[in-house]
């Protein structure tokens, strides 16, 4: 059973058998509050304030969990408390997370349409501030290999080389590929160079025969 600590308590100050490291020893990860858990990633504290408090403050400061996702070391650190090291455990561990659960995902996941892989990636490119070109690299039977982020910032056709996109496809041995990369505009539209960049994406898988199955636009 999941339970909360009072954030005013220092750690001294609570039983030893009800400190955050200890539940965790005795009763499993999944028995912790989300600020016994980011206490524990925290480990410590300030002089004003238990690492309870602090990572009280943490989950009020990002109001929902989902939203430490996207957050930059920045936005972590003006988390008042939160400084370089603190902010840096944080991201490790959210990006751990991220990925076992993408790598449990790819297991299972068939592409059988461009909505399958709107889908998919919906999760991962909702909310981000920038644009970040991806590529799905997939099997045969159209089976999600492997998710990799080519590039972040504004695309342009001269950036996005077919080369830097193949040579990991054939790393990976992939039959096809699917490309896609976010819009924080919010407007789906493609533009000119999101027209030239496929233009450029085929020919390439042409000429390397892994074909390029769509290449989409995605709101943020």
């Amino acid at each position: 059973m999941i339970t909360e600590v009072k954030p005013t308590l220092m750690i001294r100050e609570i039983p030893p058998a009800d400190r955050p490291r200890e539940r965790l020893m005795n009763q499993g990860a999944a028995a912790l509050s989300n600020q016994e858990l980011i206490a524990i990633l925290l480990r410590t504290g300030t002089k004003q304030e238990s690492v309870l408090h602090l990572a009280n403050r943490v989950l009020t400061f990002f109001e929902q969990l989902h939203e430490l996702k996207n957050a930059t070391i920045e936005e972590i650190m003006s988390v008042k408390g939160i400084g370089e090291a603190k902010a840096i455990q944080l991201l490790a561990a959210v990006e751990l997370g991220r990925r076992l659960a993408q790598q449990q995902t790819d297991v299972k996941f068939t592409v059988r349409s461009p909505k399958d892989a709107a889908a998919y990636l919906m999760a991962d490119m909702t909310s981000l501030k920038q644009e970040n070109f991806v590529v799905l690299f997939m099997n045969v039977k159209n089976q999600i290999l492997h998710k990799h982020t080519i590039f972040i910032g504004s695309l342009n056709a001269s950036i996005v080389h077919p080369r830097e996109v193949f040579r990991e496809a054939v790393k990976r041995s992939a039959a096809s590929i699917i490309c896609a990369h976010n819009h924080p505009s919010g407007n789906p539209a493609p533009s000119p160079e999101d027209i030239e960049v496929t233009k450029r994406l085929q020919e390439a898988g042409q000429i390397m025969g892994i074909e390029l199955l769509d290449h989409g636009a995605r709101c943020s």
